[in-house]
């Protein structure tokens, strides 16, 4: 490409703040900004950046179509909700207007085994009008293409177990919610836990509907199977809520957690394949005491057993570089819902966005 990559920003919560001053210093442009929050709408994209302003203003979700076919973007970054049917509108507005989009929400990085119906939608309405829309971030490198690295150099691989940790603090509200963060331990067994004590074939029957609520590791073990050839043949989540002995002040929520109610919660996703390795991830998210940090943490155990151990991991930079450094792989790519173990390995971009599009 011999000019700019044109990116438009959906989503200027906390995270766009990052994605949108790398898209600028890895050579590409903004040129349209989306929000619904009444106190972001109108800003300049400057303001909420902390820079100079950039001459581009936030606009309504009901300005948005009208915003999108002016300025005819080469992507959109969707930086919003955390499940795919919060997402749908806006992923199927760019499919509906031909345009690539890269989202953070965890459910997109592999939806099609938490929720096909959508997901289907969105590939047909991509392919029909030529562009491509995937889920990116933090999990395509740290849950993803690491993993995937070290199996490559295992002879023999008999289970993969992860567990990572981040503060839901840094991601909005929408996700602390998901988490229930603030929850009494019996709304928290009615509203988050319950969905998962019930039978597989019950479960596949939520799946089907569109009505399952995946952890993100959910998602992840389909992507990592998917990308190392193995067969599924039984998936199981368990969400046990987290819960701290004083009481933590949550900026994001606007409360004060108290001692005992949870903070979050901890997800463990049970995968068995057709080949004979289990994957068992784990993923820890909650409002965060003065004594928790970031951890991400992975063993394959086979010939030869290796460990991986990344100690406060900056997950929200690292997401956003993640995001955008993909930038190009999604323009690279054909047209319909193409998850990131179908596109080439996540490259660090040294040279601007636009000479890496073929």
């Amino acid at each position: 490409m011999d000019r700019k990559i044109r990116v438009v920003q959906y989503g200027a919560g906390k995270m766009s703040v990052y994605t949108m001053r790398y898209v600028y210093e890895k050579g590409a442009e903004i040129v349209g900004a989306i929000d619904i929050n009444p106190n972001v709408i109108g800003k300049d994209i400057g303001e909420i950046m902390g820079t100079e302003n950039k001459g581009i203003k936030v606009v309504s979700l009901e300005e948005a179509e009208g915003m999108l076919k002016e300025v005819k973007p080469d992507i959109v970054i969707v930086t919003t909700m955390s499940l795919i049917s919060d997402v749908k509108d806006a992923l199927l507005l760019c499919a509906k207007l031909g345009l690539n989009a890269i989202t953070t929400c965890e459910e997109a990085f592999y939806p099609s085994n938490s929720n096909p119906g959508i997901t289907e939608e969105i590939d047909k309405l991509a392919k029909q009008n030529n562009c491509t829309i995937t889920g990116s971030g933090y999990q395509d490198i740290y849950w993803g293409e690491l993993i995937s690295a070290i199996s490559a150099s295992t002879h023999t691989i008999k289970k993969i177990k992860g567990s990572s940790s981040y503060n839901v603090e840094d991601y909005g509200i929408a996700l602390a919610k998901a988490h229930g963060a603030g929850l009494d331990l019996e709304s928290f067994e009615k509203e988050v836990a319950s969905g998962d004590n019930i039978s597989e074939e019950a479960r596949q029957e939520i799946i089907n509907k569109g009505e399952f609520m995946p952890s993100y590791m959910w998602n992840v073990n389909g992507w990592l199977c998917s990308k190392l050839g193995l067969t599924v043949t039984h998936q199981t989540q368990k969400c046990v809520p987290q819960t701290y002995k004083e009481d933590i002040d949550s900026s994001t929520l606007g409360m004060t957690i108290k001692a005992g109610l949870a903070t979050g919660m901890s997800a463990v996703v049970t995968t068995e394949t057709k080949e004979g390795i289990t994957i068992q991830s784990e993923c820890i998210g909650k409002v965060y005491s003065k004594e928790d940090y970031d951890k991400n943490e992975w063993t394959i155990e086979g010939e030869p057993t290796t460990t991986l151990v990344i100690s406060r991991p900056s997950t929200v930079e690292l997401t956003c570089a993640t995001v955008v450094n993909r930038i190009p792989d999604v323009i690279n790519a054909p047209s319909g819902y193409i998850t990131t173990d179908k596109m080439d390995e996540l490259m660090f971009r040294v040279k601007p966005l636009h000479e890496y599009v073929k």
